[in-house]
């Protein structure tokens, strides 16, 4: 039977799989909801297998084929080793691995280059790469982690939206804007913020940029905050890598005006994204395997 390798990008606002045949040629795409494994394992298993299964049926196989495949995961909440080791022995794959997200869209986006990565989506992690060494910091989580993301963005506009309803703080056009969201009922975001996952409230950070952009108080003092700690981090990693640094994530291109003109300076593209990261990662380490067990 051919030999299939599938890398999965699984984060905190959705799941995308690529499946390849042996010389590494794209063959299918998939794609389904949120897969962090640490927030909510149940759903992120079911997403994982889903995107796996519709890039199955984008490459015109049948899922059956799927506890054939050499899989490669990177995964947010990929951190905790019980929490792995539990998705792991849920999923119906061949031989498989899982990874933090992290270190896929570190090599999707430098390749053999060396140099620094911050990834601004849901959540936030940075990174080092020098040679086959990738050195992360952040990542920790929504609950006493990840700033400069998403999801602490909106929960920062929440809070400031709720001190200026009590008159605390001043009003702005961005929080009546999000006041009107929730029909200026401010019992109705409460309850918003207390059933809500990460990527909910990850929603409303582009908003703030939005607003920023357009001269709001709060939203640019919201904006300097969150952009001083993201400048913290990538002075960490900077220190131990060659003077390049990729911004990735769907907060990354958002952030780019608001570092300090050295950061700018030292901005480049990514040669891929986390899912040919993971895909890549795959290929290689399986396909090792084969050759040192041939």
């Amino acid at each position: 039977m051919a030999a299939y390798f599938i890398g999965i990008d699984g984060g905190g606002t959705n799941c995308r799989a690529a499946l390849a045949g042996g010389d590494g040629t794209v063959l299918g795409k998939g794609r389904s909801g949120a897969a962090n494994i640490l927030t909510d394992p149940e759903s992120g298993i079911r997403h994982i297998i889903e995107a796996a299964q519709a890039a199955c049926g984008d490459a015109g196989l049948d899922a059956a084929v799927l506890p054939t495949c050499h899989v490669l995961l990177g995964l947010a909440g990929a951190n905790v080793e019980k929490t792995v080791a539990m998705v792991l022995e849920r999923l119906p794959f061949g031989r498989c691995a899982v990874e933090p997200d992290a270190l896929i869209a570190v090599h999707g986006a430098l390749g053999a280059e060396d140099g620094a990565v911050a990834i601004l989506g849901t959540g936030s992690v940075f990174a080092a790469k020098r040679g086959a060494t990738v050195h992360t910091i952040g990542g920790w989580g929504f609950v006493v982690g990840d700033q400069g993301s998403g999801a602490v963005l909106g929960r920062s506009l929440m809070q400031e939206a709720l001190l200026a309803h009590d008159g605390i703080r001043p009003q702005t056009a961005l929080t009546g804007k999000l006041l009107a969201d929730f029909d200026n009922d401010p019992r109705r975001l409460v309850a918003f913020a207390h059933e809500s996952l990460p990527g909910a409230f990850a929603r409303f950070a582009p908003v703030v940029f939005e607003y920023a952009d357009k001269g709001d108080p709060l939203a640019q003092r919201l904006v300097r905050d969150a952009a001083a700690q993201v400048e913290d981090a990538i002075n960490v990693v900077l220190a131990s890598t060659d003077p390049r640094l990729c911004l990735l994530g769907g907060l990354g291109a958002l952030y780019e005006p608001w570092l300090i003109p050295e950061h700018r300076a030292l901005v480049v593209p990514a040669r891929g994204d986390a899912l040919d990261g993971a895909l890549s990662l795959a290929l290689e380490r399986f396909s090792l395997r084969d050759e040192a067990h041939a």
